[in-house]
């Protein structure tokens, strides 16, 4: 499973998954879509919570979670809702470590 992986070192010239890996690592995924902003590929979730107070330590807890990866997303912080965005910078796309993370943010809330 996703979740029990570790994300790797993501240099520059590391290659970006192609649209099919992308696809088939989508389906270890729940409620995740695929979507492109200025031309990069980018693995999206809206998470839903009953107020602010719970979106905010849900945030907080996918910071923490960036920091022990080494990996950092986009964070979209509003009431009663958080969009969390991942794609790996050095390579303008999607490397696995970006479908990691999304797994493990989904264990955060389980």
């Amino acid at each position: 499973m996703l979740d029990e992986l570790k994300c790797e070192a993501c240099s520059i010239d590391a290659i970006a998954l192609t649209t099919q890996q992308q696809q088939e690592l989508l389906l270890e995924l729940e409620g995740w879509h695929l979507m492109e902003r200025e031309g990069i590929p980018q693995l999206e979730k809206v998470y839903k919570f009953k107020n602010f107070m719970q979106a905010w330590q849900f945030s907080n807890q996918v910071a923490e979670l960036a920091e022990q990866e080494f990996h950092h997303p986009s964070i979209l912080l509003e009431w009663g809702k958080v969009t969390v965005t991942w794609w790996s910078h050095s390579i303008k796309g999607l490397h696995k470590n970006d479908f990691i993370c999304a797994a493990k943010c989904d264990q955060i809330i389980r």
